[in-house]
Order: structure tokens, then C-alpha cells, then sequence
């Protein structure tokens, strides 16, 4: 899809389709606008439809005498309430409604009230990934309409700069959602890894991916004690960006794999809905859909690692069993009550080697906790850190993409709810607070001297309804905010 600027005023542009931010308090004097250019009848056809420009409203018109041929007016309340996410959801409603038309789609927003950079990335950023939908696995796909040549109306030509990380961000959220969205007989440990060693390749990346006899020579007990079920072997994934020049920060990124959860054990059942036990790869998603992005834009200063224990958490004779010890490679001793919180198992062993490589901070994802969906819904992603300095980093980050965070305690105290009467501790502590419970064990396989954090993305990684930018399905949530957290790096001494 191109995007790109209009050098044209609104009464003269000549595409086919127009999306119109409107404003509450002043609809008659800009429907009497485009009454004049447009020769529509405009205001009577609001009135039928009681359209009255609230945040979020729409109504559409076809203009079949016209150049123009549908006209569809967006709702954004009133300005002084107008935020920049508002752009974005605006931009999004109105891709939504222009499905199904062909030829150049134009729109025209209150730009002026923001910075037109951010303003235009938000926007291109939010149409984009609104008309992307993945069709893979339909024998017969209904061909997919809409249009294909975008143009922003009446902006500044300074927001030109920010148009061009429009597409590697977007093809990286686009691949998050893909290999979310992909069943777990095609998307193996294997093929993951086969797919980062691609991207590795494509986007000049180094690579590594260990395999189970790898992982064994350093100590990975907790991670192999949850791939030995499967029938699949573990693949450890290991992707780096080296930028020119100096390197200033070095940076980690680690996304939890499992590309199949059944709960081992104790087995998913009831709620669970096992079937959609294929997105606990989401967190390695978002970190091989940041690869990707980074790997394009090639941010100058930043050394970033993209690490995924890839693994399938199944039931068969070998399977690990509640009640086993295992040890990770730290030396920590996990008794095992619940294999069902197999996640924090992975990540623990990928967080230690993760340490080793002695980054200036680390970041992980991951689907880890049913608590955090209960706690924040499935629109906000829960984040646990210490480090204040790292949780202002990564909030203003999401902030910008309008991928929500909300800062969790990580409270030492709930220590105690994982104590083991004969390991060093267990995997899974008492019901209450058991997404914290979750961050607390994490954090006793990450150094003390590292600034960490953890996101809990069970929540936001799937959707069940169009909203926002997201169709029904995955939402590669996660993507856009290591992105930006990472180039925020570069900018910085």
C-alpha cells in the first residue's frame, strides 16, 4: 500500500474515496464545505441519519455524480477533548468503512492541532494495519477490496520524514499477527525458527538457534523440562542487530514461544478454550516482529538481542510432571505444582542467558497470566519493572503507538507465596495476586545490576471483535512499542 502526501487543497482533491474528520461544534459550516464542491445535498442527508459527530460516529455516502464516490465522515467529539489516539481510531473507522472500494482513498484530519509528524505515522500506521487481513489459509479467499493508494490531505510536508518507518513498522505487526494467527500444525518450534533465521537473512541480522543438546550443555533444566512432552524439538532462538558505527545502548528483547500450550498435566479444560492455545507465542511474535522493523529502519546506537525458547508444552509418558523438580540455568531449583505455568519456566532460562549477554536493559512479553486478563481486561497489557526510569520509557512508548500499558506492583513480599518445602522455590504461588506472583519469580533469573521489566500481553495479543486498528483476531500487539522503546534508545546519551 502507498501512502503519501497530497499536494492538493480538499476542494480540489480527485480521489475516490474521502475520509472527513468532523467536529461536533461545528458540522453545518464544514458539511457546507463540501455541499458546494462535491454538489451534495449534504446536510439534509445528516439530518436524516442524525448524525451528530460524536467520538467514534460515522456515516457514509455514495456520490455517484461525482469524481468522489463515497464520502465518509468520522465523528471526533469535540476539540478540545481531541487527543492523538483519536486520530488514530478516527483513521481506523474509516478504513474500516471504505472496504469494498477501489481507487485512491484521501483523508483529511485536524492536523494542524498536532505535531504533523506524529500525526502522520499514527494515521498511515492505523490504515494500514485496519485493511490488513490474513487470508492464508482459505483454499478460496474472497479477493480482498479496497483501496490501494492512500493520501494524506492538507498536512505538512515536514510529516514526509515520518511516512517512511510506516512500512517496515507495519510489516512487522503484520508478521506478529501472522504467526499468531497461524495453527500450531504449522507453526512448530522448527518453523519459528526457520522464520527468524529468514528474517535474519533478509534484513541482515546475525543468528543463532540452539538446539536441545545446545540447551542441555547449559543447564536449561527448566526450559527443556517443558519441551520434553512433545513429540517437536525445542528450538532456542537467538537473532542480534549491529548498527554502523559506535554502539551507545545494548538492548533485550525476550517473547515467550510456545507454539502450542495444552497445559501439559494439568490440562487446559472448560474456560481455557484450548483451541486457542496456539497464540502463547504471542511475545515471541512481537519480539521477531520488532527484528524485523528494527532490521529495516536500522536505528544508529543500539545493539538489540531478540531471544525466544521456542516449545510446545504437551502430554505424553515423558512429559514433566506436577511435582517434579527441576533446575534452571542459574542453579535455582523449581518444584513444579502446576505445568499448566510452563511460560515462566521458558523465560526463566531465556532471561539468564539473556543476563549473560549483559545488556543495559531488558524487556520480555509474554502471555503469561489468566490473572492479568481478569485484573486489566483485553485491551491493556500489564508491566511489572523496578526500574522507574525503564516503566517511563516503555509507558511513553506505548503512549505513542497506542498500545496501553499499566504499570503492576512487583511486590517482594509475595515472595512467600512461591516458597517450596523442598526446592528453592515454586513455579506457581496462591490464586490471589497470581499475576504478580508471575512477575516475582521472573525476577529471580534476571541480575540485580540489569534494569528489567515484564509485560503481560494475555489480554491484548487476541481479539474476539473489530477494534481500533484490529480486525477480530491476532493483534501483534507489542510490536510497535519495542520498536519505539527501542528507537527512543537512540536519542539518548
Amino acid at each position: 500500500m502507498e501512502i503519501s502526501l497530497s499536494p492538493l487543497k480538499l476542494k480540489d482533491w480527485d480521489g475516490a474515496v474521502l475520509i472527513l474528520g468532523v467536529f461536533e461544534e461545528d458540522i453545518e459550516e464544514q458539511i457546507g464545505k463540501l455541499e458546494s464542491p462535491y454538489n451534495s445535498l449534504l446536510s439534509n442527508k445528516l439530518k436524516e441519519n442524525n448524525f451528530k459527530a460524536k467520538t467514534g460516529e460515522s456515516s457514509s455516502f455514495y456520490l455517484l455524480e461525482n469524481t468522489l464516490n463515497k464520502l465518509i465522515l468520522v465523528g471526533l467529539g469535540t476539540a478540545k477533548n481531541l487527543l492523538l489516539d483519536d486520530l488514530r481510531k478516527a483513521a481506523a473507522i474509516g478504513a474500516r468503512a471504505s472496504l469494498g472500494s477501489k481507487g485512491k482513498l484521501g483523508i483529511r484530519l485536524p492536523w494542524e492541532l498536532f505535531d504533523s509528524e506524529s500525526a502522520a505515522k499514527v494515521v498511515s500506521e492505523a490504515i494500514r494495519l485496519t485493511l490488513f487481513k490474513d487470508l492464508r489459509f482459505q483454499s478460496k479467499p474472497e479477493p480482498k477490496i479496497h483501496p490501494e493508494e492512500v493520501e494524506l490531505i492538507e498536512i505538512g510536508k515536514t510529516a514526509e520524514k515520518s511516512l517512511k518507518e510506516v512500512p517496515p513498522i507495519c510489516a512487522g505487526v503484520e508478521l506478529a499477527r501472522e504467526l499468531v494467527g497461524s495453527p500450531p500444525n504449522s507453526l512448530t518450534p522448527a518453523s519459528l525458527a526457520d522464520k527468524a533465521v529468514q528474517i535474519a537473512k533478509e534484513y541482515e541480522l546475525e543468528s543463532k538457534i540452539l538446539e536441545k543438546k545446545d540447551c542441555s550443555e547449559r543447564g536449561m533444566g527448566a526450559y527443556l523440562a517443558v519441551a520434553q512432552g512433545s513429540d517437536l524439538s525445542p528450538k532456542f532462538i537467538h537473532l542480534t542487530y549491529r548498527p554502523d558505527g559506535k554502539i551507545k545502548h545494548r538492548l533485550a528483547m525476550v517473547g515467550k514461544g510456545l507454539t502450542f500450550d495444552s497445559g501439559g498435566y494439568n490440562l487446559k479444560v472448560g474456560a481455557a478454550q484450548i483451541e486457542l492455545m496456539k497464540f502463547d507465542m504471542g511475545g515471541s511474535a512481537a519480539v521477531l516482529g520488532a527484528a524485523r522493523a528494527i532490521a529495516e529502519l536500522r536505528p544508529r546506537g543500539i545493539e538489540v538481542h531478540f531471544i525466544v525458547a521456542a516449545c510446545e508444552n504437551m502430554v505424553n509418558g515423558s512429559a514433566v510432571h506436577p511435582g517434579d523438580i527441576v533446575q534452571a540455568s542459574n542453579g535455582k531449583t523449581i518444584e513444579i505444582n502446576n505445568t499448566d505455568a510452563e511460560g515462566r519456566l521458558t523465560l526463566a532460562d531465556a532471561l539468564v542467558y539473556a543476563c549473560e549477554l549483559e545488556p543495559d536493559a531488558i524487556v520480555d512479553l509474554a502471555t503469561l497470566t489468566g490473572a492479568c486478563v481478569i485484573a486489566l481486561g483485553d485491551e491493556i497489557a500489564g508491566l511489572w519493572t523496578d526500574s522507574d526510569q525503564l516503566a517511563k520509557e516503555l509507558i511513553e512508548a506505548s503512549q505513542n503507538t497506542g498500545e496501553e500499558l499499566w504499570r503492576m506492583p512487583l511486590k517482594n513480599s509475595y515472595k512467600e507465596g512461591l516458597k517450596s518445602l523442598l526446592a528453592d522455590m515454586k513455579n506457581t504461588g496462591p490464586r490471589a495476586g497470581g499475576a504478580i506472583t508471575a512477575g516475582v519469580f521472573l525476577k529471580e533469573f534476571v541480575q540485580e545490576s540489569i534494569p528489567w521489566a515484564h509485560i503481560d500481553i494475555a489480554g491484548t495479543v487476541w481479539t474476539e471483535k473489530d477494534r481500533d486498528i484490529n480486525s477480530a483476531g491476532a493483534t501483534g500487539f507489542g510490536v510497535r512499542t519495542l520498536v519505539d522503546w527501542a528507537c527512543q534508545q537512540k536519542n539518548q546519551e
